[in-house]
């Protein structure tokens, strides 16, 4: 992440929630093809920061990230029940994109549109300044936080014992979208629920615990 002065994360994810960017004035591409609604969540003293992709469709109805299928998924990989998972004192969310991106041809979620990562992720991340971890989630924010991905997202999170291990603050450890359309994945890399699934709430859990 490239530095910058500190900023406040109350005062950044609020003007994160009012832009229009994307449907007034977007740089890469047609406009959001529906409403905006940015979704965020974090305070200044957040502990661990889930770096997503975007909000899906009910994230979007609701403004609730990770409210879905997904979520569950998610929160049984951490460990988290959803008190914990949604308390913005502790839990940051920080999708690539903060606003749901549209569908593909094929009903599949759009990526994240590019203008919201270069306009808020370097101001929100400076706004936390005391994250002990960070999941990367999917090849989006693997390739902001990681930089050049050797092997895809496959390789990258084959190689997250290293990762995590790397002398960085804070820590970051890469995974996959929890998405059904992942199963095939789930399945073809046991390791994966095997190994890095208990060091991951191992992980979680100790960052939750830090006051």
């Amino acid at each position: 992440m490239p530095a910058t002065a500190p900023t406040d994360f109350d005062a950044t994810a609020a003007a994160l929630r009012a832009c229009r960017l994307c449907r007034d004035s977007p740089v890469y591409g047609p406009p959001l093809p529906q409403e905006p609604r940015p979704i965020v969540q974090g305070s200044v003293g957040a502990r661990l920061c889930i770096a997503s992709q975007a909000p899906g469709t009910r994230a979007h109805r609701t403004g609730i990230p990770f409210m879905d299928p997904s979520g569950v998924r998610l929160r049984a990989w951490l460990g988290l029940d959803e008190a914990a998972f949604y308390d913005a004192a502790r839990v940051a969310i920080v999708p690539m994109g903060s606003c749901f991106p549209g569908l593909d041809a094929k009903g599949g979620d759009k990526p994240p549109r590019r203008e919201c990562a270069e306009r808020w992720r370097t101001s929100l991340f400076s706004g936390l300044p005391d994250l002990d971890l960070i999941l990367v989630i999917g090849q989006y924010a693997q390739a902001w936080h990681l930089g050049r991905l050797d092997g895809g997202l496959t390789g990258t999170v084959r190689r997250w014992r290293e990762i995590l291990a790397e002398p960085r603050r804070p820590r970051v450890l890469p995974l996959p979208h929890p998405s059904w359309r992942n199963n095939g994945w789930l399945k073809r890399e046991p390791w994966f629920e095997a190994e890095l699934l208990p060091v991951l709430k191992g992980e979680v859990a100790k960052v939750m615990a830090q006051r």
